[in-house]
């Protein structure tokens, strides 16, 4: 009997671990913090933890990010934002001090599992226009070399994120990919470092884009319904993933690299700021994702797993809506930490909510709202337009979650997004008098009118408090000697 009840107990040790396990090896997420009230690192990085997230992309190496990291065996992408390009490709010497500083000092035992560093995020948009095409190469070559010398080349590997749109086809069809005139010899330079030093090449794929860019672009080929097949001689595309996915290996075919290992930095949908970025659009194309992902089958060029980033972990609402008013909801999460709908991440079946971020504390639940009585039409105009350039108002745009309220709530929504970004001061809910505080949540069915979180800027500010003391010592021990 005992030995029954040992193997019943072992069974349920085994189920129960099985069940925890709920995000493949080959998905990672994307976890930015462009964003008025960042969660703690404390708190999001047990929220990885909960849901079984294995792989994180980072898009700079703040210390006091990468420090909550140690120990969790999580594999990190640290990333180097453009704007420090030009300083790492001047001089090796900074290249060295960055490494030294960014990698070397987390390698200890029980430390941070640092696996790439991103150097850029996608530097040769065209929207750049060629601003970083003379920093990017130079600054990948130094880093990788800084990486090398240091003992870490075998371990961490230099890599250059790129967007999608750095290669084309005329056709549409993926055999006809090739890179971008102005791009294309450095993107020759770039891939063969990236094989010679045994890095993969790093691309963010996104559907949404390709379908919100063309009127013209059948919707179900954005998700993986099968729908408007493209047909490339004898291969069969089904949706827009996969055929960007082979276009990309066909151009790296014309620069004499075509088995360069290839991970997916980014992909996702967002679910607002568009008429076609909604909840629903982004489970259905998550859930075609996931399914893709766990059959393995890979692409027609490229089969087997493929290695994926989500895009992103939380809504940003201080992201540039330049691309467009959905830039700042790409998050499977809201900006609090909770799950914005039901997935299927295993991609076997098993719908269900990722687990919600612990230890969120917020603001009290109040409101600013538009006074009942303010009827000046031109002041109101002005103070609403006033709130909206110092806040995130995406979610107010034509077709987006909360574009269908009355007037008077669409002027209230734009003084709370206001309010609520400034910590709730009292000054921030007065717009010449028009607006008021109320405790009575003033959200609609489709539209969530926020209260912020608080933020933990006291361990921050320790932190950095710490490291200036740290550094001031060391100034202070160096002119003594």
């Amino acid at each position: 009997m005992a030995g029954v009840m040992a193997v019943l107990w072992a069974g349920a040790l085994i189920l129960v671990a099985t069940s925890v396990k709920v995000v493949a090896d080959n998905i990672g997420v994307n976890w930015g913090t462009m964003t008025s009230h960042p969660l703690h690192p404390r708190i999001v990085v047990q929220l990885l933890k909960d849901n079984g997230f294995e792989k994180v992309k980072l898009f700079d190496s703040d210390p006091w990010m990468v420090g909550y990291l140690a120990g969790t065996g999580i594999e990190v992408m640290l990333g180097i934002p453009n704007d420090q390009l030009e300083f790492l490709s001047q001089d090796y010497g900074n290249a060295k001090d960055w490494v030294k500083e960014n990698c070397t000092s987390h390698l200890r035992k029980g430390g941070v599992n640092i696996k790439y560093v991103g150097v850029g995020n996608e530097p040769f948009l065209t929207s750049y226009k060629g601003r970083f095409l003379k920093t990017t190469f130079p600054a990948l070559k130094n880093i990788q070399k800084a990486l090398n010398e240091a003992g870490l080349g075998n371990k961490i590997k230099a890599v250059v994120p790129q967007n999608a749109d750095v290669y084309e086809s005329k056709s549409d069809k993926p055999s006809d990919g090739v890179f971008r005139r102005d791009v294309k010899a450095v993107m020759a330079q770039i891939a063969r470092f990236l094989k010679e030093n045994g890095a993969p090449f790093v691309v963010n794929i996104y559907p949404f884009i390709s379908l919100t860019m063309n009127s013209k672009f059948p919707s179900d080929f954005a998700f993986f319904d099968g729908g408007h097949p493209i047909q490339d001689d004898n291969v069969q595309y089904n949706n827009v993933f996969e055929a960007n996915f082979d276009t990309l290996i066909y151009a790296l075919k014309d620069l004499g690299t075509p088995n360069l290992t290839i991970l997916v930095g980014e992909v996702g949908w967002p679910t607002d700021g568009h008429k076609k970025a909604n909840k629903n659009s982004a489970k259905k194309f998550y859930d075609g994702l996931f399914k893709v992902l766990a059959s393995k089958k890979g692409t027609p060029l490229r089969p087997g797993e493929m290695d994926v980033y989500l895009f992103g972990l939380f809504d940003e609402d201080t992201k540039s809506i330049e691309p467009g008013n959905f830039e700042r909801h790409w998050g499977i999460f809201d900006f609090d930490g909770k799950p914005k709908f039901t997935m299927d991440i295993s991609g076997k079946g098993g719908d269900k909510h990722l687990v919600a971020a612990k230890g969120v504390k917020y603001l009290p639940k109040q409101w600013c709202v538009l006074e009942s009585y303010a009827s000046n039409q031109d002041l109101i105009g002005q103070q609403t337009g006033w709130a909206c350039a110092r806040s995130d108002c995406t979610a107010l745009q034509d077709g987006a979650s909360c574009s269908n309220l009355d007037p008077d709530r669409t002027v209230s929504y734009a003084f709370n997004s206001y309010y609520q970004m400034n910590n709730q001061d009292e000054d921030a809910c007065d717009f010449e008098g028009l607006a008021t505080v109320v405790s009575k949540d003033p959200s609609t069915m489709s539209c969530r009118f926020n209260t912020q979180i608080k933020v933990d800027g006291a361990t921050r500010l320790s932190f950095a408090q710490g490291a200036v003391a740290a550094i001031s010592s060391l100034l202070t021990l160096f002119f003594l000697l």
